[in-house]
């Protein structure tokens, strides 16, 4: 049960003003080290935000100079609130306050004694005052910083394998109230969609498993001018490591600007979902992709690697 967590994480974001002392100081006193907590304040062209990173250390993981695998669950999202268009935290808020949950989640298990074998680094950032811009059907969270900028900061290149948790309701393709995955992207490849992930699925939401579709637009970089569903695959356009989406989703579309449309019982899903992947990952019990088999597709059809690029000019 995470809903303590998500509850904590959600009161403390939905605020005008993130005072940063106060989360670190949430984490400390639960038993994160100050070398695990990272922070930048960055200033963009429509604003400001606030990153944060955390890298919680686990028994075997590469931190301590051993082996187990390293997992990252980045918290996906233009901002946490629209002000002064909106008063309150949106609905966008969600995929930040999933991962600062995880987060909480994994470092107090640690300090009650159960420590994961891997590193999971958990990285997000907090924008209270963010635009909104156009987009079919419903409009958008925008960020006060770039992609390019929220890549930056959001990926690490120690992650082995990624969750990019993303608020996934301003569309009509997904109609499912709860969370969905993605097929795993890497290097510009869409690949099968992993058993071992829809095996956790099934067993943290006992239901059946959602999948939501993605296209090659979804997994080229933002500035192409091809339509997106949403930023959620983003990162896998500067990483080699394996990547899915973890979409927060509703029946209807909800635009991610909208207050009062975060589900905390769907969120608390998601969180334990992400502390189910991130326990078997770092025990080498879950795999993203079949590298034999990608190998075999490379060889066969080439690299796809130029999907990762803005494309040819002209």
């Amino acid at each position: 049960m995470a809903l303590k967590q998500v509850m904590e994480i959600y009161d403390l974001l939905d605020a005008p003003v993130i005072d940063i002392r106060i989360l670190k100081k949430i984490f400390s006193e639960r038993g994160l080290g100050t070398s695990e907590f990272e922070t930048h304040k960055i200033k963009g062209d429509k604003g400001e935000t606030q990153f944060v990173k955390l890298k919680i250390k686990g028994k075997e993981g590469k931190s301590r100079g051993k082996y187990a695998p390293t997992l990252g669950v980045i918290g996906r999202l233009g901002g946490i609130g629209a002000r002064p268009h909106k008063i309150g935290i949106v609905s966008d808020a969600d995929g930040a306050i999933t991962a600062l949950a995880t987060a909480l989640k994994i470092t107090e298990m640690r300090s009650r004694g159960d420590e994961l074998k891997g590193d999971i680094i958990i990285a997000t950032h907090l924008s209270p005052r963010s635009p909104i811009i156009p987009h079919e059907p419903v409009p958008f969270m925008d960020a006060p910083v770039s992609m390019e900028i929220m890549n930056k900061y959001e990926v690490d290149k120690d992650m082995e394998a990624i969750l990019s948790v993303d608020t996934t309701k301003g569309n009509r393709i997904i109609n499912q109230r709860g969370f969905a995955i993605s097929p795993t992207v890497k290097n510009g490849y869409i690949l099968r969609v992993s058993e071992d992930l829809l095996d956790i699925m099934q067993t943290v939401t006992g239901k059946l498993p959602v999948v939501f579709p993605i296209t090659t637009q979804d997994i080229t970089p933002y500035g192409n001018g091809l339509y997106h569903l949403n930023s959620i695959l983003q990162p896998s356009t500067v990483t080699s490591a394996p990547l899915v989406g973890l979409a927060i989703t509703t029946e209807v579309a909800v635009p991610g600007c909208d207050t009062g449309a975060s589900q905390p019982v769907d969120i608390e899903m998601a969180v334990r979902f992400c502390v189910e992947v991130a326990k078997a990952f770092s025990e080498g019990k879950c795999s993203f992709y079949d590298e034999k088999e990608f190998r075999r597709l490379v060889s066969l059809y080439g690299s796809l690697e130029q999907l990762k690029t803005l494309g040819k000019k002209g």
